[in-house]
């Protein structure tokens, strides 16, 4: 009789906790990586207007078939790790910066929110690695493109005379439904 006590509610918690599992299985979190190359025009002491938005191809519908799901089946995305990474001119580094925002949006929309930002970066650094915002990132990776623009301020007496190539090294975090 104890064992038929004992084996009644263990049968019904592996029951429930079995059809849980289940549901769980059809969650996935894996990363998308976008990586791209941009030039940057050198900062003008009389320029005025606001930066330029460069537009990043985010692949993403690739990401999303590889692993077993579809654009909408995302559920939840988010800014893992963004690094910038000065590549030329080569001897060049980002001792000029004081500080560092950057903004993302789809094109031709009115959707921009800040996606990292960093102050007083390490001096001699030809790498920065930013630090993410928490905001939830669903509908610009599920977008063809994106567009970034970086708002930055220049420490006193740097300046740069030449451009800029910069590749930005972003991995987002993905949570989605399996197909």
């Amino acid at each position: 009789m104890k064992k038929l006590l004992f084996l009644g509610p263990a049968l019904v918690l592996l029951t429930v906790f079995g059809c849980k599992k289940n549901a769980l299985d059809e969650l996935l979190t894996f990363t998308v990586d976008v990586s791209q190359n941009s030039r940057i025009p050198p900062p003008s002491i009389f320029y005025t207007g606001l930066p330029k938005p460069v537009s990043i191809i985010t692949n993403s519908e690739a990401s999303f078939r590889n692993n077993k799901t579809t654009r909408d089946k995302v559920k939840n995305v988010l800014l893992d790790q963004m690094q910038l990474t000065l590549v030329s001119p080569s001897t060049l580094n980002f001792d000029f910066l004081d500080s560092l925002k950057v903004y993302i949006n789809t094109p031709k929309t009115n959707n921009r929110i800040m996606l990292a930002y960093l102050y007083n970066p390490p001096r001699g650094a030809k790498t920065l690695t930013l630090v993410p915002t928490t905001e939830r990132l669903d509908e610009y990776l599920k977008s063809e493109t994106y567009e970034l623009t970086v708002y930055s301020r220049q420490r006193p007496n740097y300046f740069i005379r030449d451009s800029l190539t910069i590749r930005s090294d972003t991995r987002f975090k993905v949570t989605a439904n399996s197909l």
